[in-house]
């Protein structure tokens, strides 16, 4: 770092940055630095499979820290289809390579889906399915990283009605610590902190989707800052309404905030500039296990459109119909006191 021209200072402000992204204590600060500072780089490889490359090209919009910056001075990414120069053969030998040379210490990361039918035949590279190749990778990983909806949970590929038997890495790989950084696509900072975290404190906490807390401990629903108008019962009824237009709640028109966990309403996207909801569209819950096939991406959240995914689900979505019934029973009740007392 010394020699990049990164100094103590330019150091520290980043761990600080780190650590208060991932919603670490002040004092986390120096023992973050500690541990980053004593991590060597370790070698990455990047799998793609049934994918689009979405997730890749959001990695390569992050800003803290950027790409060039992660892949440089952060992380060796040995293989990766889309970044490196070799191709065929060559590109093959350099993942072997990267494999036998960090056994036991690379971090896996994958993109895409996994198709099962036909024993893996729908999807083939190098003469080996990519089923097969997910196992011989994740054999020598420390940890394997499965970024985007669909490598988490299956994603477009796995919608009804799944074709090609798609699933997402955790339902192959049972005897590594998978993390899942879930998204069509991931927040480009989620993704490279994730990766910032393991390197500096192994696998972090995860819910019961595998996920991050730090990243996904929250609903958009609890940090949008439409949250206000929710509560007082405000919502747009349309996307061009005099509601839409004074910035109230996109519930009624299908937003997915209550039942949606993701850091969008907080780290937001393309540096800070913005996020869907603050654009003036409802969230469409692209982190969530099944999101495909929930229904219209423009029907309210209710109890009966997530009964598939669960009672956790189903209730939480419940509760959100019950709010918004109460705000809009609160919104008459004080319209109806205003009109007594004039």
């Amino acid at each position: 770092m010394d020699e990049a021209g990164v100094g103590r200072r330019q150091f520290m402000k980043y761990c600080a940055g780190m650590t208060a992204l991932m919603a670490m204590p002040p004092m986390a600060t120096t023992a973050f630095a500690k541990q980053l500072r004593a991590a060597r780089r370790p070698s990455v490889i990047y799998m793609p499979f049934q994918e689009c490359t979405g997730c890749l090209e959001s990695l390569t919009r992050s800003f803290a820290p950027s790409l060039e910056s992660l892949i440089f001075d952060t992380i060796s990414l040995d293989y990766n289809h889309t970044l490196q120069a070799a191709a065929g053969h060559a590109a093959e030998e350099a993942r072997l390579e990267a494999m036998e040379e960090n056994w036991g210490e690379y971090i896996l990361i994958v993109d895409g889906s996994i198709p099962t039918k036909l024993n893996g035949m729908y999807g083939v590279s190098e003469s080996h399915t990519f089923m097969e190749q997910l196992e011989q990778t994740a054999e020598g990983a420390a940890a394997i990283v499965a970024v985007g909806v669909c490598a988490a949970y299956g994603g477009v590929g796995a919608a009804y009605p799944n074709p090609t038997g798609a699933v997402g890495v955790a339902d192959l790989i049972k005897n590594k610590p998978v993390i899942n950084v879930p998204g069509c696509p991931p927040i480009p900072e989620v993704m490279t902190g994730t990766l910032v975290s393991f390197l500096a404190n192994g696998v972090p906490d995860l819910d019961a989707h595998l996920r991050p807390r730090a990243f996904f401990g929250n609903t958009i629903h609890d940090r949008c800052y439409r949250r206000r108008f929710y509560d007082r019962g405000l919502f747009a009824k349309s996307f061009d309404d005099e509601g839409a237009r004074n910035g109230w709640c996109l519930y009624e028109l299908g937003c997915r905030g209550p039942t949606t966990y993701n850091a969008c309403a907080t780290i937001k996207w393309n540096g800070g500039a913005g996020w869907p909801v603050e654009s003036g569209h409802g969230c469409i819950g692209c982190s969530e296990p099944g999101f495909w096939d929930q229904g219209g991406f423009y029907e309210p959240v209710t109890a009966k459109l997530f009964t598939e995914r669960g009672e956790s689900i189903a209730a939480a979505a419940a509760g959100v119909a019950v709010g918004a019934a109460a705000g809009l029973a609160s919104k008459a009740r004080k319209k109806k006191l205003a009109s007594e007392t004039e």
